[in-house]
């Protein structure tokens, strides 16, 4: 079995070199940011939330609405902290089971994956950049938030340290420059 970490800003196509080196691997492709999303919809954290957060974070169905967490947690590291407090045991236990999964390759896919003890475990660890203005306005238009939302959300990232990635990848969005890192990243894991 081996573990690849693939992280960067929002924005950068981390996902989209994720999926598409799973399907040449013919592994799972794991998307981390879905599992945070599932925990958040998980009734005894949605609970724990709104006895810290207010039932206000709550939608019209009894969900939690993300946006309204986001606007709370992005700009406060201290809450931000209280929310990965309250949903990390959740999405930790859903990773360790997915690694028990019989499967050559596992590529884990988050802005935040540098954090937590799978980044260690990581037999190869890749980090996607990308031209900030290009990447900020797609994330505007992809996720439909406003700018002073993005800025929020921004102020939540990490700084990555190109020293701690076996590999990185400027993403210029073009398919042809994708499809060559890609073929590097399989040849250099199948060896």
């Amino acid at each position: 079995m081996k573990l690849i970490g693939i992280t960067g800003k929002t924005g950068t196509g981390k996902s989209t070199i994720a999926t598409v080196l799973a399907q040449k691997l013919n592994g799972q492709y794991v998307d981390i940011d879905k599992i945070g999303h599932q925990a958040t919809s998980d009734p005894i954290i949605t609970k724990k939330l709104c006895n810290v957060f207010d039932n206000g974070l709550l939608d019209n169905n009894g969900n939690v609405d993300r946006k309204k967490l986001g606007n709370i947690v992005f700009s406060d590291t201290d809450k931000m902290q209280i929310l990965t407090d309250i949903t990390w045991e959740y999405m930790e236990q859903k990773l360790d089971n997915i690694l028990l999964q019989k499967q050559q390759y596992f590529i884990f896919d988050w802005a935040l994956l540098p954090k937590v003890k799978f980044w260690n475990m990581c037999d190869m660890k890749i980090l996607v950049t990308s031209d900030d203005t290009v990447r900020k306005e797609r994330i505007i238009e992809r996720d439909h938030i406003s700018e002073e939302y993005l800025k929020k959300r921004e102020s939540a990232t990490l700084d990555y340290s190109k020293l701690s990635f076996d590999f990185i990848f400027d993403n210029d969005y073009t398919k042809e420059s994708m499809d060559s890192f890609i073929e590097t990243i399989y040849k250099n894991i199948t060896i």
